[in-house]
C-alpha cells in the first residue's frame, strides 16, 4: 500500500488498492483523522464493495463524498474531511 500526504491545496492521495473489505475503509478512516477539517482526500480502491463502504463512512462520521469515478481496475473517490 502506498500512502502519500500532500498540502491541502494539492489534495491528498491514499492508494488502498489491493485491500479487501473492510480494510480500505478502516485504513482510510484512521488516516483521515490526521487531516485538517476541510481537506480534500483522493482515495483509490479496487474492492468492488468499497464505494458502498465509503458512502456509509461519510454518513456515519460526517465526511463529504465529493465524487466517485470508475477507473480501470477500480474507483477513485474524493472526500472532504470533517474532523471536529
Amino acid at each position: 500500500m502506498n500512502t502519500e500526504k500532500a498540502t491541502e491545496a494539492q489534495g491528498v492521495d491514499l492508494d488502498l488498492s489491493g485491500l479487501k473489505c473492510p480494510l480500505p475503509v478502516l485504513k482510510a478512516r484512521k488516516a483521515l483523522r490526521d487531516y485538517d477539517d476541510g481537506a480534500e482526500v483522493s482515495v483509490r480502491v479496487n474492492d468492488p464493495k468499497a464505494p458502498a463502504d465509503f458512502r456509509a463512512l461519510c454518513d456515519t462520521v460526517g465526511h463529504e463524498l465529493l465524487s466517485l469515478v470508475a477507473e480501470p481496475g477500480g474507483h477513485r473517490l474524493t472526500l472532504r474531511v470533517h474532523n471536529p
